[in-house]
């Protein structure tokens, strides 16, 4: 078996999670050459008595009768009949199988109902790991042998290619999932089974996909996708917490990437082996870094058990599938065990002198250590040179050195006529949370290089591999947006408050561009040493009292964009809508490239807008209340010009308490969750419309208290922008009492439904409260003046929906106004009388009283006013308001009306780029 595990190896890409840029040989292939298909790849296999239900992983079918087939390092389960038919690789060999190492984006620990581990299989019952970026979900203490095999979302400027394979991940899909290829249920609640592309979304079983065409075109949503090949990001030094921009308010990240206490996971799951009185539980560590965290993994063996069964025992605890002849055990004192010792815990008299030394007990603590070679097979691998092979196998010996290996490999990849000095050999140790590379000296002696690691720890070792490269001269070039600067100042003021606030060095750090409007610049940094200093040092600092914001910014190469691709940059407030916001974050992440994919209380909306400012077309998906709408349309405003794409067209998944926009554009109430998939297939088939944009400058004539020496100042001139509605009076009162009770007590404003109750309770208390408004306030619209009715409230209305959802306007016909429409170019002006005609506004009873209709308005207050624009309220001191159409119309995206396909049936659309099975869909 182990034998069969080894050549498999060299398979090529075999790997349930390949990377897309090595797809020229196929699972038959790998399958070959783990001993002609018969052999489980890596898996240990042995019969055991069941006695609980239990499921098999291949077929999915419950195991009738008492004995099964287990395998004792990754407890994958299977009938006798499906052994043979086993492609999925063990645990232990799937590191070897990964083509080109990306490392996952794990957040903190949280609980997933009915998920399973990736590496154990076993139930997600305690908390877990979950990627923010890929499927893999995986225990604490099961993180540290997960593969570095997640979704290549960027290049790194190593490599570069333009197609793409499946990416497929095992498992945890719904119960109801169907193989794209025989149609039938691929998805288990019961089991960790069934395949799944993290591109395209096509599902199959484990002995079906294997035959799926392998080129991935990004199914139904490729329109949408911002393809890997077309983002560059150098990201060296960054976590990939950093790179895909995820705030570590939401998701806490571990101060050092490997630094997870699985020790006490692992004790915490495991210890319950030791219950049985014949049994023994030991400790054991997999080297000095494991001895140095206290980071160990418990294993049970009876309490009489040779040395060969506990190192095998030890080497199955940490995944490691290698002959256990090449281990040993030491004990803290660095003794080690010859081969024929028996460890007996029971103190019992033996016919030996084991009992002499171990007289009191056998030291629970062992560290399991590789024996010693004078020389060993080492595989090289040719990383990006593309010279169509997974790796070439080479024996060192003691005088091998790193200069001497690269002089052997060389003919090996048909590189023979090539310089030795253009050449490196790195090392690579795939981490599941980091990928490390090291450039090795060139005198460097390998054994003593492979001695140094697995001493270190043997489960890196068996995560380490050496890569030949190239060694190009390619420039480094980190983009870091650095916002919450002073608005309105030059490129050398804001050099100089980098310099005094940062010490950026001038030589490595320029700025690529600044936006004076919104305080920010964008750094573009040649050092990754300097550019990691500078993100943060950024956290930390704070100019004019006001605390600086760093983003590490992707770069998009437009010339590499498809052309019929117009991307989707989604933006979205995880604050909004009860956190859903935050589910939304990691859906959309999955389905799309989380390179367009961006969190508003993470710099805003400019670092996305920045991002996409060379992409010819693209589309924006704000989800948010109307406020976070209003917040997104207004700085795309504002960096409209700096935009290829200067006229984007803006959906909307409402996540607010009213959501006026989202109704008017038919994209619901408010999100209530709807599958993300099928949400962004309604936003590919929405339609383009025109909304008007309006201008609000607020002048007040009377002074205020100033800051300095209790001189009166006048209050300077406002501008807001409106897209909704503006209320004055009784309206915009309402929403101010509303918004100090959010600010009193914000934890409690997370439902709509207990925001929406806020409301009527700030409302009933003020029902018999009368304001004469029309005494206090004079209207003129298109230079005429309006003589206003009784009334206690007056608002301004862009678009036919109010206060969630509300005909303010009302639907009957009369002559003295036009149709509204949301692109007429024209304001409603109506007046409400109080708190009761609200009320009755909103259940649908009356409508509020027509006053104007226009395009131009000037409003003179007499005397302090509560006035609310969109939802954001605020007492405005007398003087004079001024709306105005602002500017272009805005390109919104109204869903359609035709019938969307059933979210259910997701293969008909997302398995579309198949070659297999097209009959019948």
């Amino acid at each position: 078996m182990a034998d069969g595990a080894r050549s498999l190896r060299g398979g090529g890409s075999g790997s349930p999670a390949s990377s897309p840029v090595l797809g020229g040989r196929g699972r038959a292939a790998a399958a070959a050459a783990s001993g002609g298909g018969g052999s489980p790849p890596g898996h240990g296999f042995r019969r055991v008595t069941l006695t609980k239900p239990t499921f098999c992983h291949y077929c999915t079918d419950f195991i009738w009768g008492l004995a099964g087939y287990q395998c004792d390092v990754c407890n994958f389960m299977s009938h006798e009949k499906c052994l043979k038919n086993v492609k999925i690789p063990c645990s232990c060999i799937a590191p070897s199988l990964v083509r080109v190492p990306v490392a996952h984006c794990f957040g903190s620990p949280g609980h997933y109902k009915r998920k399973f581990c990736t590496v154990c299989r076993k139930s997600l019952e305690s908390p877990a790991f979950r990627c923010e970026v890929c499927e893999l979900h995986v225990h604490t203490d099961c993180v540290l042998f997960a593969c570095s095999d997640c979704r290549q979302c960027h290049q790194d400027g190593h490599q570069d290619h333009n197609t793409y394979h499946h990416h497929w991940r095992e498992g945890n899909l719904s119960s109801s999932a169907r193989c794209e290829v025989c149609k039938k249920i691929c998805g288990s609640s019961e089991v960790l089974s069934g395949m799944r592309c993290e591109w395209c979304g096509i599902l199959a079983h484990a002995a079906c996909y294997i035959i799926v065409t392998p080129e991935c075109t990004f199914g139904r949503l490729r329109n949408m996708i911002l393809p890997p090949s077309c983002v560059q990001l150098y990201s060296r030094n960054f976590s990939k917490l950093h790179c895909f921009r995820i705030s570590e308010n939401l998701q806490t990240e571990s101060d050092e990437d490997d630094d997870v206490d699985g020790s006490i996971q692992g004790s915490a799951k495991e210890v319950q082996i030791s219950t049985d009185s014949s049994k023994q539980t030991l400790k054991i560590f997999d080297g000095n870094d494991a001895v140095k965290r206290n980071q160990f993994r418990l294993i049970s063996v009876p309490r009489i058990a040779k040395n060969e069964e506990v190192v095998e025992a030890a080497l199955r605890a940490y995944y490691i599938n290698d002959d256990q002849q090449e281990y040993e055990l030491q004990t803290f004192m660095q003794q080690a065990l010859l081969s024929d010792d028996i460890i007996n815990r029971n103190n019992a008299a033996e016919d030996s002198n084991l009992g002499l030394v171990f007289r009191e007990s056998v030291p629970e603590a062992w560290i399991i250590r590789a024996k010693p070679k004078d020389e060993e097979v080492i595989r090289i691998y040719p990383a990006w040179l593309k010279v169509g092979m997974a790796y070439v196998s080479l024996r060192v010996n003691k005088g091998s050195t790193t200069q001497t290996v690269i002089k052997e490999v060389l003919p090996l990849l048909g590189k023979q006529t090539e310089c030795l000095q253009n050449f490196r050999l790195v090392e690579v140790l795939m981490g599941s949370k980091q990928v490390q590379r090291m450039v090795l000296d060139n005198q460097e002696l390998i054994l003593n290089r492979l001695k140094d690691i697995r001493k270190t720890s043997i489960r890196q070792m068996n995560q380490t591999r050496f890569y030949i490269v190239e060694d190009s001269k390619s420039a480094v070039r980190v983009n870091l947006f650095v916002g919450g600067l002073p608005p309105q100042l030059s490129s050398e003021e804001y050099t100089n408050i980098l310099k005094d606030e940062l010490a950026i060095k001038t030589n490595v750090v320029s700025m690529s561009h600044v936006y004076q409007a919104q305080g920010a610049v964008v750094l573009e940094i040649s050092c990754f040493s300097e550019a990691e200093r500078i993100y943060m040092l950024v956290k930390d600092t704070t100019v004019n009292d006001k605390p600086l914001n760093a983003v590490v910014i992707p770069e998009v190469v437009a010339s590499k964009i498809p052309q019929n691709c117009c991307p989707l940059l989604v933006f979205v407030n995880p604050k909004s809508g009860g956190l859903k916001g935050r589910d939304l974050l990691y859906s959309f992440r999955k389905l799309l490239n989380p390179h367009q994919v961006f969190e508003l209380t993470n710099g805003g909306p400019l670092p996305g807008f920045h991002t996409f400012s060379k992409v010819p077309s693209f589309r924006v998906l704000v989800c948010g209340g109307d406020g976070t709408v209003g917040w997104v349309l207004g700085a795309l405003e504002e960096i409209r010009h700096k935009l290829v794409c200067s006229e984007p067209s803006v959906a909307i998944l409402p996540l607010g308490t009213g959501n006026d926009l989202g109704r008017v554009l038919r994209w619901g109430a408010g999100y209530s969750g709807e599958d993300p998939y099928s949400i962004l297939v309604s936003v590919d088939e929405a339609d383009d419309v025109l909304m008007d944009r309006w201008t609000i400058l607020l002048d007040a004539e009377e002074p205020t208290e100033g800051a300095e020496n209790g001189i009166a100042e006048p209050e300077p001139p406002k501008i807001v922008q409106m897209n909704n509605y503006c209320g004055l009076g009784i309206d915009a009162e309402l929403s101010l009492d509303f918004h100090h009770a959010r600010e009193e007590e914000p934890g409690k404003f997370n439902s709509r439904f207990h925001n929406k109750g806020v409301y009527v309770k700030v409302g009933l208390q003020k029902i018999s409260h009368t304001r004469n408004l029309h005494k206090d306030i004079k209207l003129q619209v298109d230079q005429h003046e309006v003589e206003l009715p009784s009334i206690e409230g007056l608002i301004f209305i862009n678009i036919p929906s109010w206060g969630s959802g509300a005909d303010l306007w009302g639907s009957e016909s009369d002559n003295r106004f036009e149709k509204p429409r949301i692109d007429d170019g024209l304001l409603e002006v109506v007046g409400v009388t109080g708190v009761v005609h609200m009320g009755q506004v909103q259940g649908g009873f009356r409508s509020g009283i027509r006053i104007a209709q226009g395009s131009y308005f000037r409003v003179t207050l007499l005397k302090p006013i509560p006035v609310q624009v969109d939802g954001e309220p605020w007492i405005q001191a007398p003087g004079q308001i001024i709306i105005s159409a602002a500017g272009p119309k805005v390109h919104m995206l109204k869903k359609s009306k035709q019938k969307q396909k059933k979210t259910g049936s997701l293969r008909d659309m997302r398995g579309d780029n198949m070659s297999v099975s097209e009959g019948g869909r």
